[in-house]
């Protein structure tokens, strides 16, 4: 006997932190002993390219932009309409607004004339789903699904040179929304912490940004240039390995914050800005954040990090946090719990379709 399908669709064609989500997703749906169908374009292919690898049945839609995309995957529905989708983002949830079970999954606080769509693509899902509390405040009517990372290990904390520098990481789209520019201005404000230089490395790309973002960002590294690493994209663990305390400066509204969990797992000391979830995420016992937007208080945080000599007795209760809440084991529970209870309430609504 075959086992019931699920068909997942991305919301972007490229990899980003809700694409990261939909193959976590997809792999707790499989443990769960359901038969995944990964659903996204053809160009950009990134994200159906990364479910192939991973062993997933993929179906690569016919379609270059997000337009043709959305065009594509209602055309899909029509043709699949029983298949239970689960819509992992902003657009295809929007694209397929009352077409068959569907559990809508945003990612992202919409904006603007996102905020319509999203009203759209909410009518007639089985749930809409968000990743915290704090977006769930903003979205009435929504469940919270946290978001979960994968397995990641505890740092070995190898020895460093008493006299070298210190390290201050960032790892993310290098953006303005993120707050590379607010960190850049709170690394020129501390040059260094009792006597020892620091550098930022700064790992990741403009993905999704703009060149408005490139110029800001340019022109805000520019006096500490000869202080910072850029690393591009780089290996999640060998990044919390080499940084001495991560920084998530962001200046926009998180929905959730994925590198706060990660640094959390490794056991890396971090600094957070009071962005949207990210308190949330950290938990109220986090002793290092920053008023957003604010370089002056961003150095007091850093500096504060650095200089705390309990680092490794925080790093035990962060990662017992991990462990419970945003580890994969956490996730597969919260999915098993989500999906019985969509089996309940199907059980006790007879004129849902199936």
């Amino acid at each position: 006997m075959s086992a019931p399908r699920i068909a997942i669709a991305t919301n972007n064609g490229d990899l980003g932190g809700g694409e990261v989500m939909l193959l976590h997703i997809a792999q707790v749906l499989r443990s769960l002993g359901l038969d995944v169908l990964v659903l996204g374009p053809a160009a950009p292919g990134g994200l159906v390219r990364a479910a192939r690898e991973r062993g997933f049945a993929t179906e690569e839609l016919p379609a270059r932009g997000r337009r043709s995309y959305m065009l594509r995957l209602r055309q899909w529905r029509l043709q699949n309409p029983r298949i239970p989708l689960w819509c992992n983002g902003l657009v295809p949830s929007f694209a397929t607004t009352g077409l068959g079970p569907r559990i809508v999954h945003l990612h992202m606080l919409p904006h603007g004339p996102q905020k319509v769509a999203a009203r759209a693509a909410m009518l007639g899902a089985r749930r809409v789903l968000v990743p915290s509390r704090f977006m769930a405040a903003q979205l009435p009517g929504t469940t919270v699904l946290e978001n979960w990372t994968g397995e990641i290990p505890l740092r070995r904390g190898a020895p460093r040179d008493a006299d070298g520098p210190l390290h201050v990481g960032f790892l993310g789209r290098l953006t303005r929304d993120k707050g590379v520019h607010v960190l850049a201005r709170a690394l020129e404000l501390v040059p260094e912490v009792d006597g020892r230089e620091l550098r930022l490395l700064l790992a990741g790309e403009n993905r999704f940004g703009s060149a408005d973002d490139d110029r800001a960002i340019d022109a805000a590294l520019a006096p500490i240039s000869h202080r910072t690493d850029r690393l591009g994209w780089v290996d999640r663990n060998a990044f919390f390995e080499a940084a001495d305390v991560v920084a998530m400066p962001s200046t926009a509204a998180e929905s959730f914050g994925l590198v706060a969990a990660e640094a959390m797992a490794s056991g890396v000391p971090f600094v957070i800005s009071e962005a949207g979830a990210l308190p949330e995420v950290a938990g109220p016992e986090h002793p290092w954040c920053a008023r957003t937007g604010d370089a002056e208080d961003l150095a007091r945080a850093l500096r504060a990090a650095l200089a705390d000599a309990g680092g490794a007795a925080r790093s035990r209760p962060a990662r017992a946090r991990w462990a419970e809440r945003f580890s994969p084991s956490a996730g597969t529970a919260r999915v098993q719990a989500l999906l019985a209870s969509l089996d309940a309430s199907a059980s006790t609504s007879p004129t849902e379709a199936p």
